[in-house]
């Protein structure tokens, strides 16, 4: 498969994701984290689905294009790890869906940050808030959701939170 064509899956993939957690988490109230704002497309696409929804953004800079840079009540900006130390306690327990898309595409860099998001982002996500990613991280009471039409195993992963994981 070519560069090209495997892009183009991943963002379908993404797009299905994004669409099917947004129907899936549509009865709850909370907020929305979008962890890796990048260019700003999951962000944008996010807030067209979800208008009614206040949406955090995070990321180290902002690169995004300027019709798709939060506001800066709604935007965290610096290492990951402390942007989502300071949120903690402001969205412990709020979160209705959670996007993060913060691969880097070195193996070892991505397993060791799945690890750390498994145990950062529990605390974050309400019961059957979902949690969609580009890495597979382990979450502490959340099980797996299946796959939205046709998407292949480990192109994509999504969890929601069961009431077991918020004991």
């Amino acid at each position: 498969m070519s560069r090209l064509d495997s892009v183009i899956r991943r963002l379908q993939a993404q797009r299905e994701c994004l669409d099917y957690a947004v129907g899936k988490v549509k009865p709850l109230t909370g907020v929305v984290l979008e962890l890796g704002l990048g260019n700003g497309r999951t962000f944008d696409h996010l807030r067209t689905r979800m208008p009614e929804r206040d949406i955090y953004a995070f990321d180290r800079q902002v690169a995004a294009h300027p019709s798709c840079i939060p506001d800066d009540g709604h935007l965290f900006l610096g290492e990951i790890k402390s942007t989502l130390k300071q949120a903690a306690e402001r969205f412990s327990g709020q979160c209705v869906l959670i996007h993060s898309d913060i691969g880097t595409g070195v193996e070892e860099d991505n397993r060791r940050m799945a690890k750390y998001l498994g145990a950062a982002l529990q605390p974050f996500l309400k019961q059957g808030g979902i949690l969609i990613s580009d890495q597979r991280i382990e979450l502490a009471g959340a099980v797996p959701l299946p796959l939205p039409g046709g998407i292949e195993d480990n192109r994509y992963f999504l969890l929601k939170m069961t009431a077991e994981g918020l004991l």
